[in-house]
């Protein structure tokens, strides 16, 4: 499993459509080539340095990465800058490669916050 931190508005555009294409928060994959995702030890670390001045709705896409693979987008771990490895998505994430979606944003200290676990089931 590997995860992607979006704006609840674009994925919403991308359920409409079958595919989402953004890179990270405000560049597309054309620009970027890629789309960024974590490990869900990391995530909390990416929103609070990309998101954590977002003013709108986030959830979190939980990737099933052999999904992914299957379809022949190549997922591959590349250096974020300081040697830690992040998964970047090759493609498009088509909307059957995400198992599920759920609720983020920021609590009142700033603290990156989920509804539930990426692990517990949706109810």
């Amino acid at each position: 499993m590997i995860l992607h931190l979006a704006s609840t508005r674009d994925w919403e555009a991308a359920v409409a459509v079958g595919e989402y294409r953004t890179s990270t928060r405000g560049a597309t994959l054309d620009e970027v080539g890629f789309v960024h995702a974590s490990h869900p030890e990391q995530l909390a670390r990416v929103a609070e340095f990309a998101y954590a001045d977002a003013d709108e709705p986030l959830c979190v896409l939980v990737i099933d990465e052999s999904r992914v693979r299957t379809a022949g987008v190549p997922v591959v771990e590349e250096d974020g800058g300081d040697g830690e490895l992040f998964p970047h998505i090759y493609g498009t994430i088509r909307t059957e490669f995400v198992v599920d979606v759920i609720d983020a944003g920021f609590d009142d200290h700033g603290n990156f916050r989920m509804s539930r676990s990426p692990d517990e089931e949706a109810r």
